[in-house]
Parts: C-alpha cells; sequence; structure tokens
C-alpha cells in the first residue's frame, strides 16, 4: 500500500486548498427543487470555468485526468473546506458521463460530456422498476424497434434527481424471449420527449428527490443506444462499477469531516465529559478511519492492477452504515432543536432519516451482502 506523499502532491494540495477557500458558496445548498437543480448548476460550472470539473475525468474528454490518489486530494480538501455536495450532477458526473465514456459513440460523447462538465445537463437514472428494484436482470420495461426508433412503455421508481433531469441513462426490454441477462438495452433517455411522465416519490425525512417515471410509447431514436441494442446489461455492469468504485469516495470523505465537527460540538457543549458520549464518538472516528483505510487500500490496489472487483463493494456496504450511524449521533447530540425545521429542510433530523437511503440506494446492503459472499468469499450462489 503507498503510503507516502510526494512533494509533487503536496503542491498539488495547496492549489487546491488555495481555489476553494476562493470560490466555495457561503450560502447552505437548498435541499430540493428548482432551486436545489439551479445552484448545483451554477457550482458545476463554477468550477468548470476554474478548470476542476471532472477531476478524475481523461483529458481527451475535457477532464483533468488526475490520478486516483490527487482525486482523494481534492475531495479531502473540497470536504474540509465545506464545499457543497454535487447533489443533482451525481448521477451525470459519476457515472452516465464515464459509461458514455467508455462504450458511448463518438457523437454522443461530442454532445453529452461537455454539458455534463459545464453543468448544463443534469442525468437521472432509469434503472430499478416497481418490480426490480434490486434485481435489475429483473426489469420488464419494453421498447420496441420501429424504424429508427425505440418505442417505450413501462415505469421506474426510485429515479433520483428525474424531477429536475434533463436526460436519463435507461434500462429497457428489447428481446423478452431472451435470457434474463439478455434482451436489455441501455439507452439516453431526453426528458423532455413526449409520453414521459414524472410523479414525486416523498422519502420519510420530508424530502423530494425519489420519482416514479412512466413512459407511454415514448420515440428514443436508435442513434442513443449506447453499446448495442440487446447489449444493455454488460453496459449497466459498466455503469455499476463506476458508481460503486470513485463515485462513492466524495461521501467519505464527508461523512469525515460531519464526525470531527459533532467531535467539536460536543467539546463545546461539554456532552464531550459524559463517558458514554466520549466512548461512542470515539469509536466512530475510529470506524470512521478504519473506512478512510480501506479506501486508500483499494485506491493502492486499482493504481497497482487496475480497476477494481467486487471487493469495493466491501467498502459501499460499511460506508452507508456509517452513514446511518454518525447521522443517529449528530440527532441524539442535537435534542430537540434537531427537530427544527423538520421535515423537508436540513436538520439534523433531516439528516438522519435520510441516512437510511444509503443502505437502499445503488443496490441494497443485501444484495451487496450477496455480493461479497459469493464474489469475494466464494461462497455457493443462494436459491
Amino acid at each position: 500500500m503507498k503510503i507516502e506523499v510526494t512533494n509533487d502532491e503536496t503542491q498539488f494540495r495547496e492549489e487546491v486548498r488555495a481555489w476553494l477557500a476562493d470560490n466555495v458558496p457561503k450560502e447552505r445548498r437548498p435541499t430540493e427543487g428548482e432551486a436545489a437543480a439551479q445552484f448545483d448548476r451554477q457550482w458545476v460550472n463554477q468550477q468548470y470555468l476554474g478548470g476542476w470539473s471532472g477531476i478524475a475525468w481523461p483529458k481527451e474528454f475535457g477532464g483533468r485526468g488526475e490520478s486516483l490518489g490527487r482525486q482523494m486530494i481534492w475531495l479531502e480538501e473540497y470536504a474540509r473546506a465545506g464545499a457543497p455536495e454535487i447533489g443533482n450532477f451525481f448521477v451525470a458526473i459519476a457515472h452516465a458521463g464515464p459509461t458514455i465514456m467508455a462504450r458511448g459513440t463518438p457523437e454522443q460523447q461530442e454532445f453529452h460530456l461537455p454539458r455534463i462538465l459545464s453543468g448544463a445537463s443534469i442525468w437521472c437514472q432509469g434503472f430499478s422498476e416497481p418490480g426490480a428494484g434490486s434485481d435489475l436482470a429483473g426489469i420488464s420495461t419494453r421498447a420496441v424497434i420501429e424504424g429508427d426508433e425505440l418505442v417505450v412503455n413501462g415505469s421506474k421508481i426510485w429515479t433520483s434527481y428525474g424531477h429536475v433531469a434533463d436526460f436519463q441513462e435507461l434500462l429497457v426490454r428489447t428481446d423478452p424471449s431472451s435470457g434474463r441477462h439478455k434482451g436489455l438495452t441501455w439507452a439516453i433517455c431526453d426528458m423532455s420527449l413526449p409520453g414521459i411522465e414524472v410523479r414525486p416519490i416523498r422519502s420519510m425525512a420530508g424530502h423530494h428527490e425519489f420519482n416514479q417515471v412512466f413512459y407511454d410509447n415514448v420515440r428514443i431514436p436508435l442513434k442513443n443506444v449506447v453499446g448495442t441494442v440487446d447489449d444493455g446489461w454488460s453496459v449497466a455492469m459498466a455503469t455499476l462499477g463506476f458508481e460503486r468504485g470513485t463515485g462513492i469516495i466524495v461521501f467519505q470523505v464527508e461523512l469525515a469531516r460531519r464526525l470531527e465537527e459533532l467531535v467539536e460540538q460536543a467539546k463545546a457543549s461539554g456532552a464531550i465529559r459524559d463517558m458514554v458520549i466520549a466512548d461512542r464518538l470515539s469509536n466512530l472516528r475510529a470506524e470512521v478511519h478504519a473506512l478512510r483505510a480501506m479506501t486508500l487500500m483499494n485506491i493502492s490496489r486499482s493504481d497497482r492492477n487496475g480497476a477494481l472487483g467486487a471487493e469495493a463493494t466491501l467498502v459501499a456496504v460499511y460506508h452507508a452504515e456509517m452513514e446511518k450511524k454518525v447521522a443517529r449521533m449528530a440527532f441524539e447530540l442535537a435534542g430537540n432543536q434537531g427537530l427544527e425545521a423538520f421535515p423537508g429542510k436540513w436538520s439534523e433530523a433531516f439528516e438522519y432519516y435520510n441516512s437510511f437511503a444509503h443502505t437502499i440506494a445503488g443496490g441494497t446492503s443485501e444484495i451487496r451482502r450477496n455480493i461479497i459472499g459469493e464474489r469475494v468469499l466464494g461462497l455457493p450462489r443462494g436459491r
């Protein structure tokens, strides 16, 4: 494992720190709706103009092409500076863009990638369905080919940012007679097309991020297919690989920053003198450091051996549980004050209830544990 810090990395950290100090927005990011979307567009565009948008993207696609080590430095300083999350741009930057880079046509790359980097295009994901949440191979939303178009009918659910998105990475079944993992197609769906209806779903935190999307004879040009027709499973696996790999690092760094804020709050209020609270905070700090060590180990492995395999799922499961633990600690320390502005607005209560989404989004913790058991530990596949 690489643990030393080079002079070049130290200079890079100083450059990052200086830019963030001058550019991080002072106001708190809105929690939802068009106000949040507009805030995110402006912040991504500001990073783009400063030359920092797409820090992990290859230079040939408009990014900086930085190493994983430098990405980690950027994310650490980003969290340290209290910079806002990328919010509505997570799908676009973390895996729609990388998928198009890896599997898209030159025309798709030329049109979409600059719009993502500059903050012009918000994306959402159309994978999960009411009858196939974590069972991606069980989707039934249909698409038939008519001329040079896919005609889509069906429904998707838990579609984050669907109400403000410009485009969607949409997985549909184009050959219903084939096996579960075959006959699927990954397509770019313009969310303004006729026949698309987006209905809001509010979480138990009172937050509107999720949606259900309905498709009624929606016509998508065949030129929007990423990869080839009926080969969408392999494209979708690439998408999820990006999401479960480096895409999660930003949340881990933010989690560590949030915990240190809690420690300082406990010191200021005197709560730290309660040995039970001090013990819990100490254990949480140790666990967050362990999560960071696992992440750094994966970065070192990836630098040495290339893309990570199923072992990256270990970090995803551990991180999801830690999000809930730290949010619960914050809620308990805040007491009645944590209910201020709840539901719907940011508060410790909002943060706690919203943390449960981490064990569901991107594949439930149960599904991820199955992946660990079968692909990492070599246990027999369940029936």
